[in-house]
Parts: C-alpha cells; structure tokens; sequence
C-alpha cells in the first residue's frame, strides 16, 4: 500500500487561526467600542475603532460602492490560488505553506467582514507625536506576515 505524501494543505488550521482570532476580536471592538472611540494604550499605541470601506490604507474608499464586491472577488481569487498552491507543495515547505495560509486567513477574514457590513473593521492605532501610521486589524497582520514569509522563503531559495 502506498503512503500519500502530506501537501501543504496540512497548514490550513493556521488559515482558520487567523480567520477566528481576526473576526473574535473585531466582534470584541463592535461590543466593546463607540465608532470612532480610541482608548490609549501604550504611549504610541491606541484601540481606536474605524471603518475601513477601501482596502489597504483606505485605496478606494472614496468610490460608489463597488470596490466592496471587488475585493471580496479578489479576496477569493487570492484565496483558491494559494490552495491551489498548497495542494501542490510539499509539507516540507513550511515558510511558504505557513505565508500562504496565513493570507488565505487574512483575506477572507477582512472579505467576510466586508460583505457582512460592507466595510472592514480596524482597530490598531500606531502613532508617533502628530503622524498615524494607518488603522489596522488582526487579518492585516496576517497577511503582512505571510507577505514576509514568502520574501524570506525566496531569499533562502536564493541562497541554496
């Protein structure tokens, strides 16, 4: 009988991680915070709740509504290329597997929000004196880190 090698499928719980600690903790914000409400934390770090009707750093959130169905179709697209990619790696390839799955998380948590109230929820408030660095939230990060990790994996595939 022949064994069936693992794919990087086997990182899908770190997708689902993300997913649930992204969504949990915006369900937190939405229970616990007034729009707009900032509560300061650290000398350069503020809970503040916005809404993001755009994507990253609010691109196109000035627009008729349709960048709602755009990302969500993008957040998809994104999302069944990196499966696919997965399903064809090896378990072996633990930086990319781990980076696609957290963007898969990532994405569709921002995506699921996005459709269910037609804009995604933020709430990290990085600052220094005047400057903000823009709002973010848990799914961000991931996709961030994914985004890193696949720049880390190339420089070392680079190296051997």
């Amino acid at each position: 009988m022949t064994k069936i090698p693992k794919s990087g499928l086997s990182f899908l719980w770190l997708s689902l991680l993300a997913f649930v600690l992204d969504l949990l903790t915006k369900y937190i914000v939405v229970q616990k915070f007034d729009l707009h409400e900032s509560v300061n934390v650290l000398p350069v770090f503020n809970l503040t709740y916005v809404r993001n009707y755009g994507a990253a750093f609010s691109f196109l959130a000035e627009h008729d509504g349709w960048q709602k169905f755009f990302f969500i179709g993008l957040a998809v697209v994104i999302s069944c290329m990196l499966l696919y990619f997965m399903a064809k790696s090896e378990v072996g390839q633990k930086l990319q597997n781990a980076a696609y799955a957290l963007i898969i998380g990532g994405a569709l948590a921002n995506a699921v929000d996005r459709a269910y109230n037609g804009y995604v929820i933020d709430f990290f408030d990085f600052y220094w004196r005047d400057w903000h660095y823009p709002v973010f939230n848990v799914a961000d990060i991931a996709i961030c880190v994914g985004a890193a990790l696949i720049a880390l994996d190339a420089f070392k595939q680079g190296k051997k």
